[in-house]
């Protein structure tokens, strides 16, 4: 029998006004679609910082302080969900920490984010710290999960480095903007097709908002790379089942095989 999970992306609506009830849409739509696993878009719970080009720290603390509170307010019942959230670490670096979520235990993080952009609607290597090197993974029920925060979704050798470590899903939580859509869908069907797993991904939608950059398009890829559903403004979650043993099977197949990939 196959083993079989389903899973939800979204464009999730960050503006001020629209966020609460937008993150309990989605909550719904999951609960209604039976999900095991809910990913959200980068940052998801405050205005996105990178849009600035000055740091702030009482707006960095703020930020932190809002994901913490909304985290700890999630009605998502039996899925679990991940995503991304700023920290302030104990030794004083501010980090992008990618985390997962379950009813039952609250956040636990996996790894931070360690290729950073800086450059208009993006100054993220000035507003907080570049993490060190990890591909650490969890498990969502019987899958195992690596995440590639935005910007890492590009750098393909970790694709590859996963396919190694035997992930069924590969999740890509993103702030990217609208007129780059079509170029990162692509990269998400390569990240697939490297990596031997669904690569899944969630962007902020922030529609009409002038100096936020952040146009939408959620998606669900197999591990050959096709498209199995997008978002939408008229369809902002969609949910989809994914089957384990088809990424497990992958791994075997071209080009996951050949040897001398990065381990």
């Amino acid at each position: 029998m196959p083993e079989l999970m389903r899973v939800t992306v979204c464009q999730l609506d960050n503006r001020p006004g629209h966020r609460t009830e937008a993150i309990a849409a989605l909550a719904d739509h999951a609960r209604a679609a039976g999900a095991d696993l809910v990913l959200l878009p980068e940052m998801p719970f405050s205005t996105w910082l990178g849009a600035d080009p000055e740091p702030d720290a009482a707006r960095w603390l703020h930020s932190v302080d809002e994901h913490r509170r909304v985290l700890a307010g999630l009605a998502f019942e039996d899925a679990a969900v991940i995503g991304s959230m700023p920290t302030a670490e104990p030794n004083g670096s501010w980090l992008n920490q990618a985390f997962v979520w379950n009813e039952a235990s609250g956040a636990a993080a996996i790894r931070a984010k360690h290729y950073l952009p800086d450059e208009p609607g993006y100054w993220e290597a000035t507003w907080y710290d570049r993490a060190e090197a990890s591909q650490a993974t969890c498990r969502v029920g019987r899958a195992r999960v690596g995440v590639s925060i935005c910007t890492e979704m590009w750098f393909l050798h970790t694709a590859s480095r996963y396919a190694k470590l035997g992930v069924d899903l590969l999740c890509v939580p993103r702030v990217t903007p609208e007129e780059t859509l079509a170029k990162w869908l692509a990269g998400g069907q390569a990240t697939a097709v490297c990596s031997g797993a669904y690569c899944l991904s969630s962007n902020q939608w922030v529609p009409e908002q002038p100096g936020i950059a952040a146009g939408g398009l959620g998606w669900a890829i197999d591990p050959d790379g096709n498209v199995l559903a997008t978002t939408s403004p008229g369809e902002p979650f969609v949910t989809v089942e994914v089957d384990l043993d088809l990424a497990r099977q992958a791994k075997r197949t071209y080009p996951r095989y050949v040897a001398g990939l990065e381990r």
